[in-house]
């Protein structure tokens, strides 16, 4: 039984007690109550996201594709190798052009993101002749990819254990 429903239940059997004590204005009181809290939505007594790593996606050009997010602890292979170096990753549909990531039982310790919006969804961001993105990509702490991408130092963040909501803007 949720909150919100336990907290009816009580509301209505004290509702039901006071008919029979004829205490018109407690009576009232108690039905005010059992209107206000009987609409509320379930989220507003629910308990906080789970810990984890939520990282909201920001700025993608359309739906097309997915959006792969790529967790690192460690410097090897990122940001480009994340099918063999990454310690999560996460392909997410696009809704609406918006996406979410949520990395959950992760060990507290340093890490860094690596998103990339892959519209063609062949598993890589891809590149014209020169090397430059033609698809969206971004990077935790807002690290920016100047001739080379950033290293994981300048993408890394602390992680303690407990829920950390991130936002990243993807850069085409």
């Amino acid at each position: 039984m949720n909150a919100s429903s336990l907290l009816r239940s009580t509301l209505v059997s004290s509702l039901t007690r006071m008919k029979s004590r004829r205490h018109p204005v407690l009576r009232c009181l108690a039905l005010c109550a059992l209107l206000v809290f009987a609409n509320f939505p379930a989220p507003a007594f629910a308990q906080a996201s789970c810990p984890g790593i939520h990282v909201n996606i920001l700025n993608i050009k359309n739906s097309t594709g997915a959006v792969a997010c790529a967790l690192f602890e460690s410097s090897d292979g990122f940001p480009t190798e994340f099918l063999l170096s990454a310690t999560n990753i996460m392909m997410i549909k696009i809704k609406r052009s918006q996406a979410r990531c949520d990395f959950e039982d992760i060990p507290p310790g340093r890490y860094a993101l690596a998103v990339i919006h892959d519209e063609n969804m062949n598993g890589k961001l891809d590149t014209n002749w020169a090397g430059i993105p033609t698809e969206g990509y971004g990077f935790s702490n807002d690290a920016k990819a100047i001739l080379t991408a950033p290293s994981f130092r300048a993408a890394s963040f602390p992680y303690d254990g407990r829920s950390v909501n991130l936002t990243i803007s993807l850069t085409y």
